[in-house]
């Protein structure tokens, strides 16, 4: 496995989708894991709670879950607790998705939760506002994603660069030690490396790799296209 905080990265988040759930869940992750080790870069697998463990204990990637919720065990009921995803295998969580929106005292309390146990946070954020107030945070990763280009095939780092060079440059005045990624429409090499060279350390991608023809061939050429960007 990579070490968690080396770039560039590249995050692909499983979402619900029925391609990427149970022994479909663990084919993806194990075409991540090869291409990974083959291309000697970072890749992360944020999959659905109930695959978790089934899923890190097939691979040696590391594994989010998608959300974790600021509960401590005890009397909770339908949580899903940062002990537990550990337990499980994960070694963080995405927090904030835009298709799970948290209040930003809520955020706080999660990253600080993720934190006290030692697991990596991936905080998901919308505009550069929203990212410095993340940041401010200290998650270990923060990935800005305009909601309404989520799934589009439309990627931000061409359709809206300037939200993604003006997160850089805000959350780098705020924490420098912040990890930022690109998300929202990433369906391409071509769109991987645009997001690399306007200043990110990586890529969180979901439909385009679940959903490929061939995620092998995808995945391995979204690597080497962030690997030659990060060298510019």
């Amino acid at each position: 496995m990579q070490p968690l905080r080396s770039t560039p990265v590249i995050v692909l988040n499983f979402k619900t989708y029925s391609e990427a759930t149970g022994e479909k869940a663990i084919n993806l992750a194990k075409i991540a894991e090869r291409v990974s080790r083959e291309q000697d870069i970072n890749v992360m697998v944020a999959v659905q709670h109930t695959d978790v463990y089934r899923v890190a204990g097939s691979v040696d990637l590391a594994v989010l879950a998608q959300h974790v919720d600021a509960r401590e065990p005890g009397s909770w009921t339908g949580h899903v607790t940062a002990e537990a995803i550990k337990a499980s295998g994960a070694v963080g969580s995405l927090v904030n998705h835009s298709e799970r929106r948290l209040t930003l005292a809520d955020i706080g309390a999660v990253v600080a939760t993720l934190k006290k146990h030692n697991l990596l946070s991936v905080l998901c954020s919308d505009t550069p506002e929203t990212s410095a107030a993340g940041a401010a945070l200290s998650p270990d990763m923060l990935a800005v994603e305009p909601p309404e280009l989520i799934g589009t095939g439309i990627p931000v780092s061409k359709a809206k660069p300037e939200v993604v060079t003006k997160t850089v440059e805000v959350v780098r005045r705020v924490n420098e030690e912040v990890i930022i990624l690109c998300g929202a429409g990433i369906s391409s090499p071509d769109d991987v490396a645009k997001a690399v060279e306007l200043g990110t350390k990586g890529v969180l991608l979901a439909s385009a790799y679940v959903k490929a023809k061939d995620p092998y061939a995808l995945l391995s050429e979204m690597a080497q296209a962030a690997k030659r960007a990060s060298k510019r």
